[in-house]
């Protein structure tokens, strides 16, 4: 497959709001040592592309200053110490930056192959929620079978990801979201509950429930000392965003007496070796449950590449359920 000198891309030309996104030419990427490129057909839209084009979350060095962070295509080319693919292979695959183009370039352990019977649009939903799912709510989180897990935004992509993915492994799974809408595809999803926020208080139902032994948070703000409350004995609390900021004063006499764990992650920092080896246990462990059509990705809505705008205004409004997707080819 020969590749183009130039490629359409959109890229951000300050920091501000969605407006900021415009749709220009790039030079197209070269494959590098370990590297592959990928003829983008679908590219997932997500908080942290929101976040970069905000100016509050910079690319790392090295990386595409191009908002994208996974991206569903072809294997267009393979670099130097490429072995596990070639030309014309299927794949979905987590990206440094750069998505929202039609070529992108990543490390190739960070590609997977896109799972049986799923169109390129499904799987441009899996590489970024599922990598943080995975390694926050089963490796950090060390969520285990009969035990109960709170998610909050239930109905996001990381939402009904986590839910589906907790049921799977046999927890008892509670949501939170903010519409009888989005409370019932929760529950469609394999929610055991899930709370309306506006009108429901979710620290008393957990606690009602005995408490969670396994809370993921992507709030902040007021909800890391709420989520505190809601745990049982030797729970966890493991937050992977702020959206009402960082900042909280909590009691940490009550962690220790009730022997709580604080911790989250992000996933763009992380070295080569740990997304290849998150690649490398979603592939082994889940990719069989998707095949078997025990989980798999909400599709929200999908928007042509010059459409990334009214893509990022859908997702800061809040309306959607489950992903946004840019179709590019």
């Amino acid at each position: 497959m020969s590749l183009p000198d130039r490629m359409k891309a959109v890229e951000i030309t300050a920091a501000g709001g969605p407006q900021v996104l415009h749709l220009t030419e790039r030079a197209t990427p070269l494959a590098g040592d370990d590297e592959i490129v990928i003829k983008v057909a679908f590219a997932g839209v997500n908080r942290p592309d929101a976040l970069q084009r905000a100016g509050l979350y910079a690319p790392p060095a090295g990386a595409s200053d191009l908002p994208g962070l996974e991206v569903s295509g072809t294997v267009a080319a393979v670099g130097a110490g490429v072995r596990d693919w070639v030309v014309g292979d299927q794949v979905c695959a987590l990206t440094p930056g750069g998505g929202y183009a039609e070529y992108v370039a990543c490390n190739a352990g960070h590609a997977m192959p896109v799972p049986a019977g799923m169109s390129l649009k499904q799987a441009a939903c899996l590489p970024e929620t599922y990598f943080t799912v995975w390694t926050n709510v089963f490796e950090r989180g060390a969520l285990k079978s009969g035990e109960v897990f709170l998610v909050h935004g239930g109905s996001s992509g990381i939402g009904t990801t986590a839910i589906q993915l907790a049921r799977a492994f046999g927890a008892r799974v509670f949501a939170t979201a903010g519409s009888a809408e989005k409370c019932k595809a929760c529950e469609n999803l394999g929610a055991e509950r899930a709370i309306n926020y506006h009108d429901t208080d979710f620290v008393k139902v957990m606690q009602a429930e005995g408490g969670a032994n396994l809370i993921l948070d992507m709030v902040g703000g007021d909800y890391i000392a709420r989520n505190l409350k809601s745990l049982a004995e030797d729970g966890r609390l493991v937050n992977i965003a702020f959206l009402q900021g960082p900042k909280a004063e909590i009691n940490f006499a009550a962690v220790m007496a009730r022997r709580l764990t604080i911790t989250g992650s992000t996933l763009r920092p992380r070295t080569d070796a740990v997304k290849s080896a998150i690649a490398d246990a979603l592939v082994s462990k889940v990719w069989p449950l998707i095949a078997a059509g025990q989980v798999g990705p909400v599709v929200d809505s999908s928007f042509p590449l010059a459409g990334a705008v009214q893509a990022h205004q859908r997702l800061e409004a809040s309306h959607h359920i489950g992903k946004i997707v840019l179709e590019v080819a």
